[in-house]
């Protein structure tokens, strides 16, 4: 983080003041006065402003995003695709994705600055569950669903059970609504695959009792006092 943004995240002063405190030696980094304005502050660094320790007041912010396709779930990616926080236009917290969701897949995305939520929504023992909609390829029969329902094996592993419930069939697909408690890789296709279903669409619609609702695809909004009380008690 840049000083002149650590300063003003202190409730010291806008950025702009900030550079006018350290130009003129108002700013110490670990004892030492300092002029650079471009300094990046590190962990462990100790800020002082006309000699008075100072830390940014971090404002907790959790947000639930609508991910289109095509976006990995990320801070940055090596070959250039967009992240999702690309899409965070209008916050100024650095916010992060508690767990993610595949490239090709759309839907719920929960993105927060709040580490230790994080942690406990994306801890196994806890066993969120997730709701998604598929539409996939063919007739999912009751003997293909009891097997999703009862498990399949995926190769790496044998999936828990799931609960699975066909919204729409036709000749050609089928909508189908699947809620898990697990977030392997690439799970739920790899699911149908086993059963000989291909998923040509997936949008991940809840975690647990939070729902997207009609919350437009790219955009996002914050979580509520009794969302975010919601996820704290789970």
């Amino acid at each position: 983080m840049r000083l002149n943004r650590y300063i003003a995240q202190a409730g010291v002063s806008s950025r702009r003041k900030a550079d006018e405190l350290t130009a003129n030696g108002n700013v110490k980094v670990n004892g030492l006065a300092i002029k650079e304005l471009g300094y990046d502050v590190k962990d462990g660094d100790i800020i002082e402003v006309n000699g008075i320790v100072v830390k940014p007041v971090e404002t907790k912010v959790c947000i639930m995003l609508n991910k289109p396709k095509g976006y990995i779930t990320s801070l940055k990616d090596e070959k250039g695709r967009p992240v999702v926080t690309d899409l965070i236009t209008d916050i100024e917290e650095r916010l992060f994705p508690i767990g993610r969701l595949d490239y090709d897949t759309s839907g719920m995305l929960l993105l927060t600055n709040d580490g230790s939520l994080a942690d406990k929504l994306m801890h196994p023992a806890h066993k969120v569950a997730k709701t998604y909609r598929a539409r996939v390829f063919g007739i999912v029969s009751k003997d293909r669903l009891a097997r999703l329902r009862g498990g399949v094996d995926i190769g790496s592993l044998v999936t828990q059970p799931a609960e699975v419930e066909v919204i729409k069939q036709s000749d050609r697909y089928a909508i189908v609504e699947i809620k898990i408690r697990e977030g392997k890789n690439r799970q739920i296709r790899k699911m149908f695959a086993a059963v000989g279903n291909k998923v040509l669409e997936l949008e991940r619609t809840a975690i647990g009792e939070l729902y997207m609702g009609r919350l437009l695809e790219g955009h996002y909004r914050k979580l509520n006092k009794a969302e975010l009380e919601y996820l704290k008690e789970l």
